[in-house]
């Protein structure tokens, strides 16, 4: 009995229902303990909720206290004055509300007014000392009246008649009695309220006495932010001890229809209705209010600076019959806040949106309903995550579950869009693909575990075949099915045997794999370590660096001894470098005793089938147009061939390192030593030009340089011809995009001027330490050489003189046309401009003209292994920069 109970427990644990039950409850306590599905609801709904057809009121203007106002009218906070001339220019222009979004909390008294008052004590004391007494008292009186801006806005507003002013409350639960009663006032703008619909508060700020009297109307400011801080909802009324407070959007739509607080009525829990208008809301007053997307880049309410309106750039006439909204938006003056479809909005559009959803009757609603038909489809979910799910194929279910996962979010993507109704239905949605997930990857390690017993029967079957692949030769395919074999004591035999026919064939790389691959199982076996050393030993020796071929008259001798490989009639001696493409090998010809550098490329490795016999017949067009070109400051060119899958150039061996370590503002050359070398690099540009020769990847990396002879040479002419067909998937040529012209990186075809270009680039980052345009992407590079005018480089190093940087800005023009048409002509302007003025290019180095290091190791062509555009295999993406 104890063991059938033991076996249905298993089983039980192992169901597919009580996998999704657990599914179930880890989801709900995922929503009760953290804010996640919270975070997509709301993300959800700001763009659901704000792609709809609604259009906001043209009714509504705003007025912003801009960055321009406050640079052209004074340092924030301006005297009341520069206010009250605004609204003079609204209320004549008869704007139908005005809303004052700035707080008049303090009275602002400028430090001369009480020495006015004084004086006027004074003379009014003295009122007997006859008619100057009377025209100065008239002075001072005026002056009083001028310095007194509190009173100016004042008059302005009661003037106007129209303009509504704010007032915040600490909001809270009042404990007892209010500390004061609201003034007669903010009191005359608040509706009486039973019921509590509204949210409560303890204390608040009001304008002071003198404007808010003047006023027609003191509404709250307070905003209602969620827990990501951003504004969804708009609480309409705010309750202080009784008394119902309107936010200053409905005070500023009920004024705007001529209503008073005696036309607001409040159904509680229910709606706020001013005359016809009913504003749906929930228990506590708050409104869901639509805020409107922008159009062509431009904000849903236009925004006039409060500068150009009071200067009459705007005429004041545009405000006729406007709800018009003034606030701050400056820095350091307006606080802005993150809304449905805008990621920061001051509080005055804040106003202008709420407002038009008041108005328009443009408002969200959550139905009473609405929990309900959630709960249900959450049911529903759960139903078919414990029952559907198991029961249901995996090719079934992937499509009941894609059908319902798309269904709750259009539902309520729609409801919200067209129907402004919100019906949150993300959580059911992710349960349902939670769960979906959860159940098919059990379902999968259940599979898995099914396939293990499978796998050990066809273990021994491929280590049979292993075993017949090895007999006919076909070593390669014998060590993959190999190692589809668990390891153990007879595949490591047949491994061993396997390795040591790799070795026969002399494959001592593919050798060392094999015995890699045993020694991760166990490391002790035979002599393992011993035949990986060997293999590697061999490898380097025999094999060529970077590449799968071998060199060919290689031989093995007696004790393991093995001789110096041969391409072609050179004899290897060691590598120099290695790069994307192949390898670079110093080498002899043994016949003539020559020093040569040989540049390999692994062709077969990189192209197939069409694209391999194209790329091999551009290699050698290449290489004999290249070895066509003889100039003393061009790289020689002696032979090119190809053995054993490798093509190979071999070339002119030199001494010396190219410029790159000299493009680093800490070690850049004298001005006069980069001049020489940049002018022999054009006249030796100019001659290959002639050639009808194009190098296309022109930059330090390519240009060798010998400091203790003076020598100067241009390699790799030819190697991007051979590599510029290699094109990703999108077209893009491959190459070093900082050096590459506007015309190469756009792809269009190219002649002398764009190696010119290059040139222009390499000159600027040798004088300056920088590369003329740098970007923190590709997309950035790309964009600043196509479009964007090299900086003068007079910015970088102000000391050099006016004729190079001329030198300098003409090589980098983006029209071919416009920059240098040949080499020789780049090269006699900076000879003019080195024989212009020495004295400044003598005195910019003169901390640089230090001795040569000694010991400057020799360096070869193979700048190319570590520098020049990789041939990149058909797909890749990556581009070097």
């Amino acid at each position: 009995m104890a063991t059938s109970s033991s076996k249905k427990s298993v089983g039980f644990w192992k169901t597919d229902w009580f996998a999704g039950l657990a599914i179930v409850i880890a989801v709900l306590a995922l929503h009760v303990g953290t804010d996640f599905i919270g975070v997509l609801e709301r993300k959800f709904y700001d763009y659901a909720s704000t792609t709809t057809t609604r259009q906001p009121s043209d009714r509504i203007a705003v007025i912003a206290i801009d960055d321009q106002s406050i640079a052209n009218i004074g340092r924030w906070p301006w005297p009341r004055s520069v206010h009250a001339k605004l609204i003079d220019k609204l209320a004549e222009a008869k704007a139908k509300t005005i809303v004052q979004t700035t707080f008049f909390f303090e009275p602002q008294v400028d430090p001369g007014l009480a020495f006015i008052r004084q004086m006027k004590q004074a003379l009014e004391a003295g009122a007997d000392a006859g008619a100057t007494n009377t025209q100065l008292a008239q002075i001072i009186a005026n002056a009083e009246l001028s310095l007194d801006s509190d009173s100016v806005l004042a008059a302005s507003i009661k003037n106007a008649g129209n303009v509504l002013l704010p007032s915040t409350f600490i909001l809270g639960n009042p404990q007892g009695n209010a500390d004061s009663a609201l003034p007669p006032y903010v009191l005359a703008s608040t509706i009486k309220d039973a019921n509590g619909y509204s949210i409560p508060a303890v204390r608040g700020q009001y304008p002071i006495e003198s404007m808010g009297a003047a006023a027609q109307g003191v509404g709250h400011l307070n905003q209602f932010p969620d827990v990501d801080g951003a504004v969804r909802t708009e609480p309409l009324l705010v309750n202080y001890y009784g008394n119902d407070v309107p936010s200053m959007a409905l005070l500023a739509a009920a004024k705007s229809l001529n209503l008073t607080a005696d036309d607001v009525k409040l159904n509680a829990g229910e709606s706020v209705q001013l005359g016809k208008l009913r504003v749906q809301t929930d228990e506590a007053a708050l409104m869901l209010p639509q805020f409107y997307r922008g159009k062509d880049g431009k904000p849903a309410f236009a925004v006039d600076s409060f500068f150009d309106v009071l200067n009459g750039n705007i005429p004041a006439s545009k405000y006729a019959n406007k709800i018009v909204i003034i606030g701050a938006t400056a820095a350091g003056v307006g606080v802005q806040f993150p809304v449905p479809g805008n990621p920061a909005l001051s509080p005055a559009e804040t106003i202008a949106h709420i407002t038009s959803s008041i108005l328009n009757e443009h408002f969200i609603v959550q139905p009473a309903w609405g929990l309900w038909a959630t709960l249900g489809l959450f049911l529903v979910v759960v139903a078919y995550v414990l029952a559907g799910i198991p029961r249901l194929s995996a090719g079934v279910a992937a499509s009941v579950t894609l059908t319902g996962f798309l269904a709750l979010l259009v539902t309520e993507f729609l409801l919200l869009s067209n129907g402004a109704i919100w019906l949150k239905l993300v959580f059911p949605a992710a349960l349902l693909a939670m769960g979906h997930l959860a159940l098919t990857t059990k379902r999968f390690l259940v599979t898995e575990a099914g396939k293990l017993k499978s796998d050990e029967e066809s273990a021994e079957t491929n280590r049979m075949m292993g075993l017949a692949l090895q007999g006919q030769g076909q070593l390669d395919m014998a060590f993959d099915r190999f190692r589809r074999v668990p390891m153990g004591a007879d595949v490591m035999e047949n491994l061993y045997t396997l390795a040591l026919d790799f070795e026969r064939k002399r494959q001592f790389n593919k050798a060392g794999a094999v015995y890699e691959h045993m020694a991760a199982y166990d490391k002790s076996y035979k002599d393992i370590q011993a035949k990986i050393n060997r293999a590697k030993n061999l490898s380097e020796t025999v094999m060529l660096g970077g590449a799968s071929g071998h060199l060919g008259g290689t031989m093995l001798l007696n004790e393991g001894a093995v001789e110096k490989p041969m391409l072609g009639r050179y004899q290897v001696e060691r590598e120099l470098g290695k790069g994307a493409m192949g390898v670079v090998y110093a080498g002899k010809d043994p016949k003539i005793g020559r020093v040569v550098a040989i540049k390999t490329m692994a062709l077969s490795q990189e192209f197939a089938g069409d694209e391999l016999v194209d790329a091999r017949e551009r290699f050698f067009r290449e290489a004999e147009t290249a070895g066509r070109l003889q100039h003393q400051n061009i790289v020689t060119i002696f032979d090119a061939g190809e053995e054993h899958d490798l093509a190979y150039i071999a070339m002119e061996f030199l001494k010396g390192k190219d410029l790159s370590e000299h493009c680093k503002s800490d070690n850049l050359l004298p001005v006069s030593t980069v001049l020489s070398i940049v002018e022999r690099v054009a006249q030796a540009l100019a001659y290959a030009h002639r050639q009808s020769v194009v190098h296309r990847d022109i930059k330090p990396a390519n240009i060798m340089y010998e400091m203790q002879s003076d020598t100067v040479k241009v390699t790799d002419f030819g190697i991007a011809r051979i590599t510029d067909s290699s094109k990703t998937k999108t077209g893009l040529v491959l190459g070093t995009p900082s050096f590459m012209s506007p015309e190469q990186l756009a792809g269009k075809k190219v002649d002398g001027r764009s190696d010119l270009y290059s040139l222009g680039v390499m000159l600027f980052q040798l004088l300056a330490g920088v590369l003329p345009f740098r970007g923190e992407s590709m997309a950035e590079l790309m964009y600043k050489i196509a479009n964007t005018e090299a900086a003068d480089i007079r910015t970088v190093r102000p000391e050099l003189s006016a004729a190079l940087a001329a030198v300098v800005a003409k090589a980098l023009v983006k029209t071919p046309e416009l920059r240098y048409q040949n080499g020789q002509e780049f090269a006699d302007d900076l000879h003019g401009a080195m024989n212009a003025s020495p004295t400044v290019a003598a005195s910019a180095t003169a901390s640089l003209d230090a001795p040569a290091k000694e010991g400057a190791f020799e360096r070869t062509v193979s700048s190319f292994a570590q520098h020049t555009i990789p041939m990149v295999p058909k797909g890749t993406t990556d581009i070097e920069i």
